[in-house]
């Protein structure tokens, strides 16, 4: 157990953050299945919205820049192939 007040804190603050980036991260996931199942015309209009979301959980490290390169350039290859 943590002796010193900051540590309690810490412990709380990231317990927090936690949470907030696995709903973030769940959210993304639950964007992409919709659009890998959406038709073109949907996958289009979604497309932007997902690509956003995919990198805004590289820039908070959610994910790795790499992981959120590929998963774009896939997502983007299924939309142009519909």
């Amino acid at each position: 157990m943590a002796n010193h007040k900051s540590a309690l804190k810490r412990i709380r603050s990231n317990e927090t953050k936690r949470l907030r980036n696995r709903y973030q991260h769940k959210t993304t996931r639950n964007a992409i299945k919709k659009l890998r199942e959406a038709d073109k015309k949907d996958a289009v209009t979604l497309y932007p919205s997902v690509a956003s979301m995919i990198d805004k959980l590289a820039k908070k490290n959610i994910i790795h820049d790499n992981k959120a390169s590929n998963l774009k350039s896939k997502l983007a290859k299924h939309v142009a192939a519909l």
